[in-house]
């Protein structure tokens, strides 16, 4: 059997039902989307081989599960190294990049790779399947495609956030009660392996570079990205402020009859959504657009009981409130989904208030890109910075953000990246260098951060990097942090 990879399913057979069986694939990767693909897979017959360079007690109980169900497991990285005898197609999971010597090998034998988020799209019932609204972004998707999912919900539609956000995309296409809609995180890794996906409307909120090193440059980043909009039906929602965003949009390949759609924090010119005063408005999906707008919500309907929202949390609103627009969302549910949203944690956290100065975790800033919304969020700052940088440059950021900086704690491994910057654009702020990676280090960072503050002044953690070299993941970073910020506050008295 030669597996063709246009394949679809022969007449009377649904995507969900095609014939699989016997079809040898190989599934790269363990984790949480390698292992429903290849649960999937078995499931329909397909001889499937799984293979993981690692072999924690987690996979080691994944891969368990699945010789249970007839997969062929290979633990160790022996196994990674070229696709066994016969392999037709491989489905990789989304961290491995192009350049590792078994997608190489699988390009010079001539066999197709899919990502999840391929594989997902193919599997597919034909009728009645879920359509997709999808994001992307260098910063903002996580938060974006919650609020989207949100706004769904209010909508009376049974929808749910899938893709990069943690709901593995087979889970949610294949689940045994269908839903309406699917609300769909994509990050540039899953971008790069697919091919088909064709969403209702697709945004990409921002470009930046990262992950430089998976990709090997930026403009391949760029053009990841830039395929979440292609084949898309009615919009392609881009950042007004982010001229990389449009220019992608004109470069995609696109159903006939697609629009065009802007977000901005300014006022809105026709097919576009913005702010006008103090009120999201949409003057995209209304009738007499060039004349008038829908209230979709306020910013004070973004607050909540919090601080003002900062303009990239606005941003990111304004992007799933056009998302939702474009599948036909009414200003109402809009607004009651962005009021009832509440964002995850490490994400411009308020952690407490000691002596005048404001402690905010935002420890999922992992790029310059998302630090630099961070920190213009706030007017005079303590930074603490710091961790795996993944080949970005932070020169255009510490030169951006330099007026606000009172101070600066440094951690991680390249740390003294970010002191060069500092040093060429910000020689007048003060540096604290932390070199340690013990599991006390936090308290030594909030420690050094408090005592260069002043009443008024924010201590940020946006590290502008990733968080490995010191921590399981950011969320471990910002726990680290939020806990040595309440044993500040305890040893100086409370909050106050």
């Amino acid at each position: 059997m030669t597996f063709d990879p246009t394949y679809e399913p022969r007449p009377g057979l649904t995507h969900r039902d095609a014939d699989w069986s016997g079809i040898a694939v190989l599934v790269v990767g363990l984790g949480v989307s390698g292992f429903a693909a290849a649960d999937a897979l078995a499931e329909r017959g397909a001889r499937v081989t799984a293979v993981s360079r690692d072999a924690t007690d987690v996979i080691r109980e994944r891969a368990t599960i699945l010789e249970i169900l007839g997969v062929d497991v290979r633990l160790g990285p022996e196994h990674v190294v070229a696709p066994p005898e016969g392999t037709e197609l491989v489905v990789t999971s989304p961290g491995v990049p192009p350049h590792d010597p078994l997608m190489l090998a699988a390009a010079t034998a001539g066999i197709p790779v899919w990502g999840e988020v391929e594989l997902a799209w193919r599997m597919r019932a034909e009728e009645g399947a879920a359509p997709w609204l999808t994001v992307t972004g260098t910063n903002g998707k996580t938060t974006t495609v919650q609020m989207l999912a949100s706004i769904l919900q209010h909508a009376g539609l049974r929808a749910t956030a899938a893709g990069n956000i943690g709901t593995p995309l087979l889970e949610a296409v294949l689940h045994p009660e269908p839903y309406d809609v699917l609300a769909v995180e994509l990050s540039s890794f899953q971008l790069h392996w697919q091919r088909s996906v064709s969403a209702v409307a697709s945004a990409v909120l921002n470009v930046a570079p990262d992950h430089i090193d998976w990709h090997g440059g930026y403009a391949e980043y760029l053009r990841a990205k830039g395929r979440i909009y292609q084949n898309t039906h009615l919009a392609c929602i881009y950042n007004v402020a982010d001229i990389q965003t449009e220019q992608l949009v004109m470069e995609a390949d696109v159903v006939e009859g697609c629009r065009a759609v802007g977000f901005t924090l300014g006022i809105p010119a026709p097919s576009m959504v913005g702010i006008v005063e103090d009120v999201l408005a949409d003057r995209a999906f209304v009738e007499q657009r060039q004349r008038s707008a829908a209230e979709l919500c306020t910013l004070a309907d973004l607050q909540g009981d919090g601080p003002p929202p900062p303009p990239h949390y606005v941003a990111n609103a304004l992007a799933a409130a056009a998302l939702a627009r474009a599948y036909g969302v009414g200003p109402i549910a809009v607004r009651d989904g962005l009021r009832a949203f509440r964002p995850d944690r490490h994400r411009i956290a308020e952690v407490a208030t000691v002596r005048g100065v404001r402690f905010v975790n935002d420890s999922k800033a992992t790029n310059p890109h998302a630090a630099a919304a961070a920190l213009r969020s706030f007017d005079s700052v303590v930074w603490v910075a710091g961790g795996l940088l993944k080949g970005a440059d932070v020169d255009a950021l510490v030169e951006d953000v330099a007026s606000r900086l009172r101070g600066v704690v440094l951690i991680g491994a390249d740390r003294d990246q970010i002191a060069q910057a500092l040093s060429r654009h910000a020689p007048d702020v003060p540096v604290v260098d932390v070199p340690e990676t013990d599991t006390d280090v936090m308290d030594r960072v909030v420690k050094q951060a408090a005592r260069l503050a002043q009443p008024g002044d924010v201590v940020l953690l946006a590290p502008a990097a990733a968080s490995m070299d010191m921590f399981t993941n950011y969320g471990a970073r910002g726990d680290a942090f939020e806990e040595a910020v309440r044993r500040h506050a305890r040893a100086s008295g409370g909050e106050g």
